[in-house]
């Protein structure tokens, strides 16, 4: 009998939540597992993100890369030192005791991860950044959060447009200097971390796509959610493109074939 070739394991960062309002659940959104499948072509795999089921040194070992998917909760503002406010909004203490040490783990051992909304403050707070609890509240910025009301289709339509820094990361990734992206988050980057290096901004200024300086892997993050539609979008297909080929490279270091690292900067 022959085997199908094993694909490189994606750990999707699961979120808790409560299925019919009372029943416990880690879950992630299908169409982080159908991007992860179906456009980086590895296997997606669901984390529980709480310290009491998992530890970050077994998921390195088990995990060729990491999806670090959006969520209605933030991260604590302790973990950047400062104080819970109402504009705060709610919180995932298990998550960010599982994801902000498993990204600075990654980031040392050249690990691939790509971080989405959350995911993308996540990187920033865990390399020593801060966020604003509240981007609509300051002077000049727009409204980057989910509109209330719609189908689907409306919520995750292109609403505003992404500026890479020329000749960047991202502006080579893309092909193009300027796209057009989803938004709906809340909060965004205040002061970013020692390393963050802001690549791509919205009109406003707010920070939408970002990577790690010096980093030996794939350390891409992005505000807004390219899952949607991520094999038919031009600027989601070619993200979950390259993050695949780096999870496929990590991978096989695992296995002794010869690693071709992608160049970040």
């Amino acid at each position: 009998m022959t085997h199908a070739p094993r694909r490189p394991v994606v750990g999707i960062i699961g979120n808790m939540g409560l299925m019919n309002q009372e029943y416990p659940v880690h879950a992630s959104g299908t169409l982080n597992s159908e991007a992860v499948a179906g456009v980086a072509g590895c296997l997606p795999l669901i984390i529980p993100t709480d310290p009491r089921f998992v530890g970050v040194a077994e998921l390195l070992e088990l995990c060729d890369g990491f999806l670090l998917t959006g969520g209605r909760p933030n991260v604590h503002p302790s973990e950047y030192g400062e104080e819970e406010t109402p504009a705060h909004g709610c919180f995932d203490r298990c998550r960010d005791a599982i994801t902000l040490p498993l990204v600075r783990a990654c980031v040392e051992r050249g690990q691939p991860f790509l971080g989405i909304c959350r995911g993308f403050q996540e990187v920033n707070v865990a390399m020593g950044g801060t966020l604003y609890p509240e981007i609509r509240d300051l002077p000049g910025r727009m409204n980057h959060r989910m509109p209330p009301d719609g189908t689907l289709e409306e919520k995750f339509a292109l609403r505003h447009t992404v500026r890479f820094t020329k000749g960047g990361v991202f502006h080579r990734l893309m092909g193009a200097e300027e796209v057009m992206t989803n938004t709906l988050h809340g909060q965004g980057i205040n002061r970013p971390g020692p390393r963050i290096v802001i690549d791509g901004e919205a009109p406003d200024g707010t920070p939408e796509a970002i990577y790690v300086k010096d980093a030996p892997g794939f350390t891409l993050s992005v505000q807004w959610h390219p899952e949607w539609n991520a094999a038919g979008d031009p600027v989601s297909r070619p993200l979950f493109t390259a993050f695949g080929q780096a999870v496929a490279e990590w991978a096989g270091t695992r296995r002794g074939m010869p690693a071709r690292h992608l160049r970040q900067a």
